[in-house]
């Protein structure tokens, strides 16, 4: 079950991952998106390269992670792919959002978006930002 508001994205983040082939429900809720300019995006909006702190639901944990496409993933480093289930599921949703998604395993999470930060974003849409 996807969520039941439209998630915002902007142009270039649009086209780039419409580019990768995504998964048939990151495709979907691309497909459903609000498309915006980049300079038009809020900061509260999960974009690629953003921060996220977010809470699943399900478990309670909360975690960090950024958004990235699929060449620069790095679990590591935080840094999980679009392309993961965990990605696709917080691309464009804002501050206080909650998502439901089907994992892997079967399972379906509730994940909710705590906090965004755009300062370590280098593409256009976090470019332009002072905080």
């Amino acid at each position: 079950m996807m969520q039941e508001t439209n998630i915002i994205v902007s142009e270039v983040d649009f086209v780039r991952l419409m580019a990768i082939q995504p998964s048939p429900p990151l495709r979907a809720e691309l497909e459903r998106a609000i498309v915006i300019p980049v300079e038009s995006i809020q900061t509260n909006i999960v974009t690629m390269n953003a921060r996220v702190h977010y809470r699943d639901e399900k478990t309670g944990l909360d975690r960090e992670v950024q958004i990235v496409f699929p060449d620069e993933a790095d679990i590591a480093l935080g840094k999980i792919s679009i392309l993961a289930p965990v990605g696709a599921a917080l691309i464009g949703l804002s501050v206080g959002q909650a998502i439901d998604w089907d994992f892997p395993d079967g399972t379906e999470r509730r994940l909710t978006v705590i906090a965004v930060d755009q300062s370590g974003n280098t593409s256009p849409a976090g470019a332009d930002r002072r905080h």
